[in-house]
C-alpha cells in the first residue's frame, strides 16, 4: 500500500502539522518521487479564501496542489461530516471518496492521507474514521498530543484501533502549545505510552510558532522514526 493515513486521538491534535512535516521532508529529500495529500473530508471549510485557512487550502498553497483534488467533500459548519452534510442538504459519499484516494494513489508514487478528528469520528452516520482505515486497508500513525490525559488518550484509541483492525504503525507525540521537558515526561511520557499500548513511539514534535515554515517542518520529521512511516530505502535509492 503506497499511502499512510495520519489520524489522531481527536481534532486540534497535530494531524495537520505531521502531515505538513512529512510533506516538507518529501519535498526537500525524495523529488525524483511524487507525493498526494488527501484530506477526504474538510468541514469548517469557507471556501479557499475563507478568513481561516482550510487543511486543503494550506496544502494547495505549501506544496503546489488541486485543493479540489485534495478534498472531494468539503463542508462549510465546523461540525461532524454527516451533521455537517445533513445541514447543507447533501450526503457522504463513501463511493466517492474511494474513487478520490484510488485515483491518487494511481497517479502518486506515495499518499498521505489526513484524517479527519479522531479515530471514532463518524464519517457517516454508521461509519468512523477507523472504519475508512479498515474498508481501505492503509496504516496509519497516531498523533497524540502532549497534555493532561494523554496517555489516557492513547490507550483508547490504540484499543479502538485493534478492534477494528486498524494498522498502526506507531505514535508521535505532539506539542500543541509549548512545553518543558518536565511537562512532556509528568504528561506523555512515551516509554508509559509504549508499555500500555505495545505500540512503538516514533518521536516527538516540538510546538512550531509558524507551521507553514518547511524547512523547519522538514527538520521536525527527520527526527522521527521515519523508516517507520515511509519507504525512505527505495525512495533515496530512487526505486519507487
Amino acid at each position: 500500500m503506497n499511502a499512510l493515513l495520519i489520524t489522531g486521538t481527536d481534532t486540534d491534535a497535530g494531524k495537520t502539522v505531521l502531515t505538513t512535516a512529512l510533506a516538507a521532508y518529501w519535498q526537500t529529500y525524495c523529488t525524483a518521487q511524487t507525493l498526494g495529500i488527501l484530506k477526504p473530508i474538510q468541514t469548517g471549510d469557507s471556501g479557499l479564501g475563507g478568513v481561516a485557512e482550510s487543511d486543503r487550502a494550506l496544502y494547495s498553497r505549501l506544496f503546489k496542489l488541486d485543493p479540489n483534488e485534495v478534498t472531494p467533500l468539503p463542508f462549510v459548519a465546523p461540525l461532524a461530516p454527516p451533521i455537517a452534510a445533513a445541514q447543507e442538504g447533501r450526503r457522504i459519499e463513501l463511493d466517492k471518496l474511494w474513487q478520490a484516494f484510488e485515483a491518487m494513489r494511481q497517479k502518486y508514487d506515495w499518499v498521505l492521507v489526513e484524517g479527519l478528528g479522531g479515530l471514532g469520528s463518524p464519517v457517516t452516520n454508521e461509519t468512523t474514521v477507523a472504519d475508512l482505515a479498515w474498508d481501505w486497508h492503509v496504516p496509519a500513525v497516531l498523533v497524540v498530543p502532549v497534555k493532561l490525559g494523554a496517555i489516557g488518550q492513547a490507550v483508547a484509541n490504540v484499543a479502538l484501533a485493534r478492534q477494528t483492525r486498524v494498522h498502526l504503525k506507531g505514535i508521535v507525540l505532539n506539542c500543541v502549545q509549548p512545553c518543558t521537558e518536565q511537562e512532556i515526561a509528568n504528561w506523555a511520557p512515551a516509554d508509559l505510552i509504549r508499555s500500555l499500548t505495545s505500540i512503538p513511539v516514533l518521536g516527538l514534535m516540538p510546538h512550531l510558532p509558524d507551521p507553514t515554515n518547511l524547512s523547519a517542518l522538514a527538520q521536525i520529521a527527520s527526527d522521527l522514526d521515519l523508516e517507520s512511516l515511509l519507504p525512505l530505502a527505495s525512495l533515496l535509492s530512487g526505486i519507487a
